[in-house]
């Protein structure tokens, strides 16, 4: 059992910052996927409002959950914060824009279902939010 232990920790922590990000990113995802559930079927918002309101209460998790376990920044001061915050902000609102835009197309123009299309989409922005956050956002300064 040691040994298990053992090859799963160094498999862990050869692939730490991956598997982190997967962990979150899916934490991030069912938190979105549940959000948008309830703020459509049980609230009966409007698909783009509930998709948009339940992507500003994610993104406050996926800053902090990104930063904290995922990249680990080492940004202390107020600069340097406000920084990672506003280009984490702008790199989201671009993906939630991409989001938005899938999602008119594929529920209004392809008439395809819209909880089915949200889960296309929540993958597409989960994978291009990786790719944003590790170049742009928390790539290593040295």
């Amino acid at each position: 059992m040691k040994k298990l232990w053992d090859w799963a920790w160094d498999l862990y922590r050869k692939h730490e910052e991956g598997i982190n990000y997967l962990i979150f990113g899916f934490l991030a995802f069912v938190l979105n996927y549940v959000l948008y559930f309830v703020f459509a079927s049980t609230l009966h918002m409007h698909y783009m409002a509930a998709t948009a309101l339940s992507w500003v209460l994610t993104v406050v998790f996926a800053y902090w959950t990104n930063r904290t376990f995922v990249f680990k920044s080492q940004n202390k001061d107020a600069q340097s914060l406000g920084k990672e915050f506003v280009a984490f902000i702008g790199a989201r609102v671009a993906t939630e824009v991409l989001e938005l835009a899938l999602m008119f197309l594929m529920v209004d123009c392809a008439s395809l279902n819209e909880y089915a299309s949200k889960l296309v989409c929540q993958v597409i922005v989960i994978l291009a939010n990786y790719f944003l956050s590790k170049l742009w956002i928390f790539k290593d300064k040295k």
